[in-house]
């Protein structure tokens, strides 16, 4: 028989038409203490910049926020967009959230900017960055620093200096390492890290990452086997008309991407109906190509097509983006549709934590 996938959760603190900030982010916080409840074992923030409907900016933030809301969950990043940020600024922070909740911190590295070329000049204007082309060294860098022993900087003129994320670590961060390309994992492989494909992206050339990242593998001290799991959009309703109908918002905030449309907040479902015609062939193409790749449904159907995606990769958890939209009618400061989604999930599947 096969077993069911554990599963996870990836949010983008979406933000809905005529929501603020800071009902979002109070909606994702009761969505974490939600699947802190059910037996989720971890949900990660990722981060991005300067987009209407996604408030997700920093997700160490975040992840201190939820701490407070949850107490068995893991929580992390998913991810830190490294090129962004000081290796050691980045250490520090999820040395100090270890602090916070010790053995439940995931440090999840990516490597892509997380926005346009504007806000990575502004990025680098404003605060520390690193160079995208040191990314390896950057990485080994931070493993080095959350480690109780810490890093060393050798001088040219002998002598070495050493430096901690935190002064006396009794638990570390486990750092993973997220891509959708060749190139992270085999840097993953290489360095001897768990890895993510970010599946959710589009699903193209997943199965050639994971074959680089198992068959190139380098054990490490830490991971001596190879570890991975899948992100995908998910999204569970009671019917399928209503499932298909809370997939229109994010469906169609996907042809205003690849259509280099406007950005604008995630629109209410209604709205998303008022305006199905306003695309053009290309971006009713482009939506149809998302739908395949998405698991949307009822939930015995979802959860069976969960588990099939699973078992077909050999892996044994899924982190699941909930793509459900909202209603009119539905509170600002919630997210039933998301929430709906994973309880609907963890009704169907044994979830382990």
């Amino acid at each position: 028989m096969t077993s069911a996938p554990a599963l996870s959760v990836l949010d983008l603190v979406p933000v809905r038409s005529g929501q603020t900030s800071a009902q979002a982010v109070a909606a994702s916080l009761a969505l974490v203490a939600r699947a802190d409840e059910l037996g989720f074992r971890r949900y990660w923030f990722a981060e991005h910049h300067n987009m209407p409907a996604v408030a997700s900016t920093t997700p160490p933030v975040l992840v201190a926020a939820a701490a407070a809301r949850t107490s068995r969950i893991r929580l992390g990043s998913g991810g830190v967009m490294l090129p962004n940020h000081s290796p050691l600024v980045v250490a520090e922070q999820f040395a100090a959230l270890e602090a916070l909740a010790p053995g439940r911190i995931d440090l999840g590295i990516g490597r892509a900017p997380g926005s346009d070329p504007v806000i990575t000049q502004l990025l680098r204007q404003s605060g520390t960055t690193s160079d995208v082309e040191r990314f390896p060294d950057h990485v080994r860098d931070i493993v080095s620093l959350v480690s109780p022993d810490g890093a060393s900087v050798r001088f040219t003129s002998g002598g070495t200096y050493d430096v901690h994320a935190t002064p006396a670590a009794s638990t570390v961060p486990e750092v993973w390492l997220l891509g959708s390309s060749d190139y992270s994992a085999q840097l993953a492989a290489a360095v001897g890290l768990p890895y993510v494909f970010a599946n959710h992206f589009s699903g193209q050339g997943l199965e050639r990452a994971l074959d680089l990242y198992r068959t190139g593998y380098q054990p490490s001290e830490a991971h001596p086997e190879p570890r991975t799991f899948l992100t995908a959009n998910v999204l569970a309703a009671p019917t399928s008309e209503e499932a298909e109908e809370r997939a229109l918002p994010n469906l169609r905030m996907t042809a205003r991407l690849r259509t280099n449309r406007p950005l604008v907040p995630l629109e209410t479902i209604e709205q998303s109906i008022a305006r199905a015609t306003d695309f053009d062939g290309l971006g009713d193409s482009f939506m149809a190509s998302a739908r395949a790749n998405w698991f949307v449904g009822t939930p015995a159907a979802v959860a069976g097509e969960l588990t099939a995606f699973a078992t077909a990769h050999g892996v044994d958890e899924i982190m699941i983006s909930p793509i459900a939209g909202s209603y009119d009618s539905e509170p600002m400061d919630a997210s039933p549709g998301r929430a709906q989604t994973l309880e609907l999930l963890a009704a169907e599947l044994p979830l382990a934590g």
